[in-house]
């Protein structure tokens, strides 16, 4: 028995399959390839058994590099923390792998030297296209990688970019909750977002709002913005009395999470002082009092829909860029009881 651990192992080679075999390394190249019909029954038998006696394992990227493909999706995240990030990677994962590629995802962790490092890596990985979700903090690289590669973008805009954008309806589902929470009675509404830093998805959820604010009489609308200042946002708005029943609007879910621990820390009677209705569904929710109601992005969609359109740009595809606006779905639980 070999006692030697294959991670201190030689890498077998295609040269010692060709020894072995008693054959070429073409005759190795053509076996492995897509051209194994061109060789003799009787050699294509030797290479098969020095190829197993050896065990030895073709280097995929390289072959891919040689016939100019290399089967690699890369994509572009701003944010890996963020749950709705992940809930779509795993969905163009899976279109990845049912189509038979690998998906090579980069993290630049909203920093912008990090997304310039990123697209300089992952175009040395020579990948065939890109799924961006991230800022267009580097437009001009984003642009050359752009020309040499088909692109689509996720949940956010980039200005000048013309590529295929996959999201949510921001306008539908702002107005589906503020429909709700007018229903339920609640007319002083406080929305909560991330700070919208050129985002375009959370700029047309604020405007959205804003907008629906104005067209519903009786109801009054107040934004604010995760980080140092929301916990004294929160307990002004708690204390503030007159207008009707009070209720917040969380953008994401990160303002979701940041929102329950600050009312959670303020004594907040969670849902009796205060409704709360969050865009995404995160699994999290029910278990927070009476259960929080949502919006939930059909985010494992968006995910295989963004590797989709890409798929078909690589066919070819030479349509006009594509605009995939998503539906939300209302999960009603007890944060928005009714107050009528």
């Amino acid at each position: 028995m070999n006692s030697i651990p294959t991670s201190t192992r030689a890498r077998v080679t295609m040269n010692d399959v060709a020894d072995m075999a008693g054959v070429s390394k073409a005759s190795v190249s053509r076996f492995i390839g897509e051209d194994r019909q061109l060789l003799s029954e009787a050699i294509a038998r030797r290479i098969e058994h020095a190829i197993e006696t050896l065990d030895y394992r073709p280097n995929q990227m390289a072959r891919g590099l040689k016939r100019g493909r290399t089967r690699l999706i890369g994509m572009l995240v701003a944010d890996i923390r963020n749950p709705y990030s992940i809930a779509v990677m795993h969905g163009v994962e899976t279109a990845c792998r049912k189509h038979g590629y690998s998906l090579v995802v980069c993290n630049t962790d909203c920093d912008d030297e990090q997304e310039r490092l990123h697209l300089a890596a992952l175009r040395s990985y020579n990948i065939e296209g890109l799924i961006v979700n991230t800022l267009d903090r580097h437009l001009d690289e984003l642009r050359q990688l752009h020309s040499e590669l088909p692109m689509v973008l996720v949940d956010r805009k980039v200005d000048q970019l013309e590529s295929d954008l996959v999201g949510l309806d921001n306008v539908a589902t702002v107005r589906q909750a503020l429909d709700h929470l007018q229903d339920a009675g609640y007319r002083d509404i406080l929305m909560v977002t991330e700070p919208q830093d050129g985002t375009s998805s959370r700029i047309e959820r604020v405007e959205a709002f804003a907008k629906g604010i104005a067209q519903r009489s009786g109801m009054r609308g107040q934004v604010c913005e995760t980080g140092a200042t929301l916990r004294d946002e929160l307990r002004t708005f708690l204390d503030q009395r007159g207008h009707g029943p009070k209720a917040l609007f969380t953008g994401n879910g990160v303002a979701t999470l940041s929102t329950t621990r600050l009312l959670h820390d303020l004594g907040c009677q969670l849902f009796d002082d205060i409704g709360l209705i969050a865009l995404d569904e995160l699994d999290w929710y029910p278990l927070v009092g009476s259960g929080i109601t949502s919006l939930a992005q059909p985010t494992h969609d968006i995910g295989v829909t963004a590797f989709e359109c890409l798929l078909n740009r690589l066919r070819g595809d030479q349509e006009p860029v594509r605009l995939y606006d998503f539906p939300a779905r209302l999960i009603v639980r007890g944060s928005t009881r009714d107050r009528s």
